[in-house]
């Protein structure tokens, strides 16, 4: 099972949901179980992690709320980013959590270098960055040894809505996304072909030489 890898194709769902099923997975798998990844894109939701403190909520209303058990603290999910979950047993790949952060964010910089998009992670504040403007956000549950949520690239997606917040508890910063990026460097990729190129460099990235697909959880 440690070369095993099943990928999950989820389509749309509801935030809150999928966060259910990915505990549910947690708490009753066992060392038979495979790894997962689990591929999805979500309603609109503004989601705040376990670092609460300092942190300014939305400041609109028309958007839900929920309180996650990720690390990190508020950001945004929303149409037109693809979201990856990472339901991985560390233990038996052997892995820390650290090498599983620079797992995902260096699948994603691979992502934009193909295109000649220059982008770099944060040691102080995990996920990827283009010119200062953050693109990819990064969350993590660590439960017996096995973890859970993952990595949300912007896409193509509706920026506005994390305007309302401080991204992921930073005054100031700014969010950027593959279409704004699109128009000026001509990106001939759409989400399925982004979602299936982070899939494929995240198993080479984490060693995994057998992966299944599957739709659903």
């Amino acid at each position: 099972m440690q070369h095993r890898l099943n990928i999950r194709q989820l389509g749309r769902t509801g935030y809150e949901d999928t966060w259910r099923a990915m505990q549910a997975f947690t708490a009753t798998r066992n060392e038979a179980t495979a790894d997962e990844l689990w591929v999805t894109e979500h309603d609109a939701v503004y989601t705040l992690g376990l670092n609460r403190k300092e942190v300014r909520l939305p400041n609109r209303d028309d958007i839900p709320l929920v309180l996650a058990d990720r690390g990190g603290k508020i950001t945004y999910h929303g149409p037109g980013q693809v979201v990856i979950y990472m339901l991985l047993d560390l233990k038996r790949k052997g892995l820390t959590v650290r090498q599983l952060v620079s797992a995902m964010e260096n699948a994603i910089i691979s992502l934009l270098a193909t295109h000649g998009i220059s982008a770099e992670s944060c040691p102080d504040a995990p996920g990827v960055y283009v010119a200062g403007n953050k693109i990819a956000s990064l969350g993590l549950r660590l439960k017996n040894q096995c973890c859970y949520h993952g990595l949300a690239l912007n896409v193509d997606m509706d920026l506005t809505p994390f305007s309302a917040i401080d991204p992921c508890g930073y005054k100031g910063l700014q969010v950027t996304q593959l279409r704004d990026l699109d128009s000026a460097l001509d990106i001939p990729m759409n989400q399925p072909q982004v979602a299936d190129f982070l899939l494929h460099q995240l198993a080479a990235n984490l060693h995994y030489t057998e992966c299944l697909t599957e739709n659903g959880t």
